[in-house]
């Protein structure tokens, strides 16, 4: 099985960039994981929201195949503990899923299209997070479900 983690646009701030890069490089050793950027609209400045979304929106869908396992992390989406993610990336594992896509959506959020194709919705808090931080919020937790499947001392209960 394959994990990617799809973001819109590049990440901004550089100590944002250093803890990213951080766990895309220990990820690497746990499983085939690959972080997406998908570019941002041209001219959003020229947009509404409703708009952007949808830009947003068929540019992923392009990128999507049809046996892709799609992941909104979205604050309306479940809620899990650090052991209960693991648990699910393992029954991942064993499903035989090529890939699974996490996806973290604009500063608006996800369009109507995005939401009808989702396979599942994930919440990592019910707060707000900007759509940069919960890059490294989600990287971390995905190495600490790695880290609690293979029984090695990063997560304490």
């Amino acid at each position: 099985m394959k994990v990617e983690f799809w973001v819109i646009g590049k990440t901004s701030e550089s100590y944002l960039n250093k803890g990213i890069d951080i766990y895309r490089k220990r990820l690497n050793h746990y499983l085939k994981f690959e972080m997406v950027v998908v570019p941002d609209v041209k001219n959003p400045k020229n947009l509404d929201s409703i708009q952007l979304k949808s830009k947003e929106g068929e540019s992923i869908l392009k990128k999507l195949k049809n046996e892709d396992y799609l992941i909104l992390l979205d604050e309306k989406g479940k809620e899990f503990t650090s052991v209960q993610f693991s648990k699910k990336l393992e029954k991942f594992q064993i499903s035989g899923k090529k890939r699974v896509v996490f996806l973290v959506g604009g500063a608006f959020g996800f369009s109507p299209e995005i939401y009808q194709r989702a396979n599942e919705k994930f919440s990592l808090s019910q707060m707000t997070f900007s759509h940069q931080m919960i890059r490294l919020f989600f990287l971390e937790q995905l190495y600490r479900a790695m880290t609690i499947l293979r029984g090695e001392p990063y997560h304490n209960e």
